[in-house]
This record gives structure tokens, C-alpha cells and sequence, in this order.
């Protein structure tokens, strides 16, 4: 082989592996993602988005590294309250790598050390708590959780933000004894409803009751009082018009007719029909008296 074809084969060779080292030494780095770089050993820079080179075989590059928010649903805990109930409780975080270096060298096992800190940190508070409280403290508990939980991840690189329990499962005996009392809770309160009801629907009917009879009473008293206007209006008229004894002894004789058609059996007929001429004129002398007029209108 010549010296030309040796020559070639060596440039060939150093070409490629120039090419080799050019493509390992560029780095890109995609959105919100970043690369710890080490050099020979030692933590030398973080690489955040964009396109990077680094020295191959001097600098060492980590797995990129995850920077959007993370949800870590953790298996049920069990827990107990205050008053010796045991609960299974899991939860949901929500946290966010905010430090790659602290993440990458604060603590060994991230994901295993948020567990177990977010088991701990829910003994300790809804060991504290009863039952009945547990249950309705919900939001208290989550915001107890993230701000001990921030606090302790902080040199993890870790931002805790959001904690939620998501399921709260007391013991069987005990959902069966909580179903019972709602259970009853709700026919209690729907007895009281329906009793209210049924109260206002007595008074309802009560008060329509009292206004018939006061519109009745209303009206019978409007009637009497314009039948007694009629009757002394009548009396008037006949006063005014002065009648004489013939036609009081008329009126008298058609009193009796009428009173011989109704149906009574016994007619007692007096032996004077002048009397009743007689009485008939001195009622309407009477009534020709002005002060025996207004006084017949006060009592009726």
C-alpha cells in the first residue's frame, strides 16, 4: 500500500472521530427540562433550554431533568385519629423542581423521601384530630400538609405546591354507624318540614276561615242596615203622604187576607176592626213625629 492510501485512511479515521467528539460535545436542551453537567467528578454548571457543548470524555451530562409540576398520587396511609380510629388515607401532591443542583444532590431518592415525609407528616396531624374532626377538616389538613412539606423539601430543590387527601376510608363499623346517622339526620329533617308545612297550611287555612266569616258578618250587618233604611224610607213615604182612616182601614182588611191565606189553622179575627184602623193611625201619627223617626232609625 502506498503512502498516499495510508494517508487517507488516517484522515478518514481522525475525520470521524473529530465528527465523533463534535456531535458528543453539542447538547441541546428541550423546554422546561435541564442537564446537570459534572466535570471530572465535581459539579461544574447546570444546562438550562437551548443548544450547549461540553468537553466529551472530561465532562459528564445527567438525564434531563423534569422541571414542569409533578402529580405524586401515594398509596393509601393508614392513620390513626385521636380517638383510635384507624383510616386509610392517600393523598395527591403537587410539587415543581425548582433547583436541578439541590434536587440532584440534596437527597437521595427524591420521590421515596416526599412518600414517606408526606406518611409522617399525616400521622403526626390527624393524630391530633378526631374523627368527626378529620372528616370535616379537610382543607385544614392540606394546608397544614403543604406548608410542613415545603418547608422540609425547600433544601431539596423541591416546591411543594399543593397537598389534597383523596380518599378518607374509615373502618367498615364505622361508615355503617355514619349511614345509620344520616340516615336518621334526613328523616328528621324532613319530618320537621313536613310538619311546618302542614302548620302553615292550618294557618292558612284558619286565616281564610276568619275572613269568610268577617265578610259574611260584613255583609249581613250591610243588609239589615239597608233593609232598615227601606222600611223607614216606606214608613216615610206613607207619612208624608198623609193617608186617611179609609185607606188604613184598607190596609188593615188586606193584613188579614194575608194573614188568612198563610197556613196558620187558628185566625183570631178582633170583634173592632175598628182597633186595628185605629192602631194603624196612631202608629203613623207617630211616626209623623219627627224625634220618633230618628229614634226608630237609631235602633234599627
Amino acid at each position: 500500500m502506498s503512502g498516499a492510501g495510508i494517508f487517507a485512511i488516517v484522515f478518514s479515521c481522525i475525520a470521524v472521530v473529530a465528527l465523533f467528539i463534535l456531535v458528543a460535545s453539542v447538547k441541546v436542551v428541550r423546554q422546561s427540562t435541564a442537564l446537570i453537567v459534572e466535570r471530572l467528578g465535581k459539579y461544574h454548571r447546570t444546562l438550562d433550554t437551548g443548544i450547549h457543548f461540553v468537553i466529551p470524555f472530561i465532562d459528564r451530562v445527567s438525564t434531563p431533568i423534569n422541571l414542569k409540576e409533578i402529580v405524586a398520587d401515594f398509596k393509601p396511609q393508614p392513620v390513626i385519629t385521636k380517638d383510635n380510629v384507624t383510616m386509610q388515607i392517600d393523598t395527591v401532591v403537587y410539587f415543581q423542581i425548582t433547583d436541578p443542583k439541590l434536587y440532584r444532590y440534596g437527597v437521595e431518592r427524591p420521590m421515596s423521601a416526599i412518600e414517606n415525609l408526606t406518611a409522617t407528616t399525616l400521622r403526626n396531624i390527624v393524630g391530633e384530630l378526631e374523627l368527626d374532626e378529620t372528616l370535616t377538616s379537610r382543607d385544614t389538613v392540606n394546608s397544614k400538609m403543604r406548608v410542613i412539606l415545603d418547608e422540609a423539601t425547600d433544601p431539596w430543590g423541591i416546591k411543594i405546591n399543593r397537598v389534597e387527601l383523596k380518599n378518607i376510608l374509615p373502618p367498615r363499623d364505622i361508615q355503617d354507624a355514619m349511614e345509620k346517622q344520616m340516615r336518621a339526620e334526613r328523616e328528621r329533617r324532613e319530618a320537621i318540614l313536613r310538619a311546618e308545612g302542614e302548620k302553615k297550611s292550618n294557618i292558612l287555612v284558619a286565616e281564610g276561615e276568619k275572613q269568610a266569616a268577617i265578610l259574611r258578618a260584613e255583609a249581613t250587618k250591610i243588609a239589615l242596615m239597608t233593609e232598615a233604611e227601606g222600611e223607614a224610607a216606606a214608613i216615610k213615604r206613607i207619612v208624608d203622604a198623609k193617608p186617611d182612616a179609609a185607606y188604613l182601614t184598607l190596609q188593615g182588611y188586606e193584613a188579614l187576607k194575608s194573614l188568612a191565606e198563610g197556613e196558620a189553622t187558628k185566625i183570631i179575627v178582633p170583634s173592632d176592626i175598628q182597633n186595628i184602623t185605629g192602631l194603624l193611625t196612631s202608629l203613623a201619627e207617630s211616626l209623623k213625629d219627627p224625634k220618633n223617626t230618628s229614634k226608630n232609625k237609631t235602633k234599627k
